[in-house]
């Protein structure tokens, strides 16, 4: 049986290992599995049980939090589109003046990282901190 392709978990995983290696030990990355994908009468019970107990429609793929600053990451792969729930968690984070990003590659993950201002171990090729 071949494995169907899964673009976008792929990228999740290839994106926390490289978080992981570039931020400070104490950062923080998490990921809310806050969506069942079991079809059925008993997926919706399970999703159900999840929204009571605080699961958010469109919730991000991850949450970044490090040095005092909170970035959310929404995976995509390269045609993905965003959901009309995650568009308005989007706006919301935004709107109350948290860190956002859509990402399609680990470059666009480690660019976010740099244009919210986290602070990062890897070294520019001057050997400098990164910002």
């Amino acid at each position: 049986m071949k494995r169907r392709g899964t673009p976008e978990a792929d990228l999740q995983r290839a994106v926390v290992q490289a978080l992981r290696f570039a931020l400070p030990r104490t950062a923080i990355i998490h990921h809310c599995a806050n969506e069942v994908t079991e079809p059925g009468p008993r997926g919706a019970k399970r999703q159900a049980i999840l929204v009571g107990m605080g699961v958010h429609r469109g919730f991000a793929d991850l949450m970044v939090i490090s040095e005092g600053r909170v970035l959310f990451l929404e995976l995509k792969a390269p045609k993905g589109r965003l959901r009309p729930e995650q568009e308005a968690f989007r706006d919301a984070v935004l709107a109350q003046g948290f860190g956002w990003a859509l990402v399609r590659s680990l470059d666009d993950a480690l660019g976010a990282l740099a244009a919210h201002g986290f602070a990062t171990r890897i070294a520019r090729p001057d050997g400098r901190a990164a910002p």
